[in-house]
């Protein structure tokens, strides 16, 4: 019985070693993944695409689309920085702003762009902190939204001024997360009466599950469980608060929400959580795509749901 008992304690001892060691690995490079310049320099090593509906597409409106555009300014907590302005073509049907994601561009907007467009709405299309060009955060860091969320709100205020004005917002990946910030917290959120979301990150820690789950390791629940333990020490912002699916099944109005479930960063889960808690008008396109790859996988059933989400917002 003795010999069992020692076997049984190496063998525990082995395990939490093993988790515990897995978990921080886990949790340092979910950290990382935070660090402004990780992601881009390598995304940088790929050639960019010349088809401006294409992820990693660069170029201003009138050389993507051929749609005239207005450089703005808008001033943020940490300073000025820049938006690009896209007019409505003939009377205005509504006013929205486009937030991209995680080490995103401007042009990621160009699919919601298109889509807008050519339906009447005038869009701006924003940055915020530690895009190139703006103001960078003195800890070089990503908020997961936390920390983001306040470079939305002069965009509301431009596109929304007053009180009684409403605004749709389109956020992608992270962008996601930035809104629902927004939403929990800014005092001009009732501006927003419509929201069109696509593989929104929308809580840190179902990211956290999924790198676990996708790393191949044993006990990937139980790493998951060590990581958000450890991260918390890892982020200089408190990352376990980057929780915003809540916010967005309470949310009142129109949703759109278009998501793939091969995603190798965001999960879908929570976005198919997120859709069946709401009971406000909700349009849901489920794709086989990756990461922010709906559009690319069937641009005519992308281009359906979002105009039948449009008609809800105009209804």
């Amino acid at each position: 019985m003795r010999a069992v008992f020692f076997v049984l304690v190496i063998v525990a001892v082995a395990l939490l070693g093993y988790v515990g060691i897995t978990g921080y690995f886990l949790a340092h490079a979910a950290a990382g993944l935070l660090k402004v310049g990780a992601i881009s320099t390598a995304l940088a090593t790929a050639e960019p695409p010349k088809d401006p509906l294409a992820l990693g597409y660069r170029g201003d409106p009138m050389v993507a689309l051929s749609l005239p555009f207005e450089t703005v300014t808008l001033d943020t907590p940490l300073g000025p920085t820049e938006a690009w302005l896209v007019p409505a073509a003939g009377p205005e049907a509504g006013r929205a702003i486009y937030v991209h994601g995680i080490a995103g561009a401007r042009e990621d907007g160009y699919r919601a762009l298109q889509l807008l467009h050519e339906a009447g709405w005038s869009v701006l299309l924003i940055g915020y902190r530690n895009d190139p060009g703006a103001p960078a955060s003195a800890d070089g860091t990503y908020g997961f939204g936390l920390t983001e969320w306040p470079d939305l709100e002069p965009a509301v205020a431009r596109m929304a001024p007053a009180e009684a004005d409403r605004v749709l917002v389109v956020a992608e990946s992270m962008g996601g997360a930035i809104l629902g910030q927004f939403l929990k917290q800014s005092p001009l959120a009732a501006r927003v009466s419509a929201i069109a979301l696509d593989s929104p990150a929308i809580s840190f820690g179902a990211v956290i599950d999924h790198l676990a789950a996708q790393s191949g390791k044993p006990l990937p629940g139980l790493i998951a469980w060590t990581a958000r333990q450890i991260i918390p020490f890892k982020a200089p912002v408190p990352i376990a608060e980057a929780e915003v699916a809540d916010t967005y099944a309470a949310f009142p109005g129109p949703l759109f929400l278009a998501h793939g479930s091969a995603d190798r960063i965001v999960p879908i889960g929570p976005s198919q959580a997120l859709a069946a808690a709401r009971t406000a008008p909700t349009v849901t396109l489920w794709t086989g795509a990756d990461h922010l790859g709906s559009h690319a996988e069937d641009p005519a059933a992308y281009g359906k749901a979002f105009r039948d989400f449009l008609t809800q917002v105009k209804g």
